[in-house]
């Protein structure tokens, strides 16, 4: 079995610029800047057949490339103790018109539907006991952040290995974006 996620891969100037939020949360541990990724659909562990029709069916999906933009601050959940602290994007229609590609491709494929509602994000810490006040004083300092825009030109096939200092990802493939 392998576990699977599909992302995109933030550029390193923008990485760069979330590097700079990194800092000031008591129990917070950040994500490393090589681990920053915008995930578009977790999979979960399937099977090397089911694998091997991902791989496959994910090179038929014709999306033409997009800008994104970072902007803001949020956590999760949205009630009761932050454990997620994010960094969200600009609204782009681009972006969701590849996520509902990507979703009915992975449903054809005969994997259950995404239950969630999509909310694009890229983690930046997870937290651990950290006080709700010290969150609320990150969002404050933090919640007119803006990263240069990027171009989105691909999209990657990841596997996820769990480890005991976090998640180790690979590419197992990439998805070149362009007109149809």
């Amino acid at each position: 079995m392998i576990r699977l996620f599909i992302a995109i891969d933030i550029p390193e100037s923008v990485k760069q610029e979330i590097a700079r939020l990194c800092c000031g949360l008591p129990g917070a541990r950040w994500v490393q800047p090589e681990q920053l990724h915008l995930t578009l659909r977790f999979i979960g562990e399937v099977d090397g057949g089911m694998f091997r029709d991902i791989r496959v069916g994910l090179s038929e999906i014709v999306v033409a490339p997009f800008s994104l933009q970072l902007d803001g601050v949020g956590f999760f959940p949205p009630r009761g103790r932050p454990r997620v602290v994010w960094v969200g994007l600009r609204q782009s229609n681009e972006l969701q018109r590849l996520r509902n590609r990507l979703e009915s491709c992975l449903v054809g494929l005969g994997l259950e539907p995404e239950k969630r509602k999509f909310a694009p994000h890229i983690t930046l810490a997870r937290l651990k006991n950290t006080p709700p006040v010290k969150v609320g004083r990150f969002l404050e300092n933090h919640n007119l952040f803006l990263s240069r825009p990027w171009t989105v030109d691909e999209f990657f096939l990841y596997s996820s290995r769990l480890g005991r200092n976090g998640a180790i990802h690979r590419i197992e493939a990439g998805y070149p974006l362009m007109v149809s």
